[in-house]
């Protein structure tokens, strides 16, 4: 079984491509907060690329931003590939299943307060009434 799930912010605004296919794949970097204290006592955290394709990577493009805090169902994918140098890399990250937004900084100075807009008179006609 190859499962995952991880709770954490993302480091930087997620980045967008598209396939030739039309196929959208959001990249981004979650830091995940470990459960202990290193030596001098302070948290540490674990910064893990994330992928996520499809109608799920415009929507975390769209409303996730740096900071915004996350939860992810996945799998766990290592993969190779060769540098121009003839090197070889592997590239060890987490394929996203879901992303459940638990917050939303990207847009959250764009709320607006409507609850002025309530209340307010209506003009009518008492005969347009129908009891």
């Amino acid at each position: 079984m190859n499962k995952v799930v991880l709770i954490g912010r993302l480091t930087k605004d997620p980045e967008l491509r598209f396939t030739p296919n039309g196929k959208g794949v959001a990249n981004f970097t979650l830091a995940v907060n470990r459960p202990f204290a290193n030596q001098d006592g302070k948290k540490e955290a674990d910064f893990i690329p994330i992928q996520v394709w499809g109608k799920p990577a415009e929507n975390c493009a769209t409303y996730l931003g740096k900071g915004s805090q996350v939860a992810i169902d996945g799998r766990l994918q290592v993969r190779t590939y060769e540098t121009d140098e003839g090197q070889k890399r592997w590239v060890t990250e987490v394929v996203a299943n879901s992303v459940e937004f638990l917050d939303n900084r990207k847009n959250k100075d764009k709320i607006v307060d409507n609850s002025n807009e309530f209340g307010h008179e209506v003009d009518f006609n008492e005969d347009d009434i129908p009891f």
